[in-house]
């Protein structure tokens, strides 16, 4: 039997490791044109965003300077951290809540969420009914999130 702490930290942790592999490797930035999409809101990236811009003093809110926590590996990222972050997609599924979709919709523009249910962990109905009373978006956001965006990575399935 696995674990609780494998459940509890391990999917997210997963998946913030993978992001930081990827964009401090250099990896987003030799295959631009890669399609990156994450689960679970990006797993714990949006909460320890200051590690990923560490070095830097960055505006992930407008307006509002963050200084990073601690320094940045050799150039391998020109444009910096947070624009390869942006260009990224995080899906929904088992973050609905409102703290994980207000942390990653200020990290990440509403055009790189999309819709994800992790069923059978969660049913698409939870997972929408998540995403619409969370408060943390309006109308149009959340058609973008609900298929919108996916629709514009995926265009073969807009008929």
């Amino acid at each position: 039997m696995k674990d609780v702490t494998d459940t509890v930290v391990e999917y997210g942790a997963d998946t913030t490791r993978a992001i930081a592999s990827l964009i401090f490797s250099g990896t987003t930035t030799r295959y631009p044109n890669i399609t990156w999409i994450f689960s679970h809101a990006g797993g714990m990236m949006p909460f320890v965003i200051e590690r990923f811009v560490a070095g830097t003093v960055v505006e992930i809110v407008p307006g509002i300077k963050t200084k990073g926590q601690g320094s940045l590996p050799p150039a391998k990222v020109p444009r910096g951290v947070l624009y390869e972050l942006r260009k990224m997609y995080c899906d929904a599924a088992q973050a609905t809540n409102p703290v994980a979709m207000g942390a990653l919709r200020k990290v990440v523009p509403i055009s790189q969420i999309v819709y994800g249910t992790d069923y059978w962990y969660r049913s698409a109905q939870e997972t929408a009914q998540g995403l619409t009373t969370n408060g943390v978006f309006t109308t149009e956001e959340l058609e973008a999130i609900n298929w919108g965006n996916a629709l514009r990575i995926l265009p073969r399935y807009r008929t």
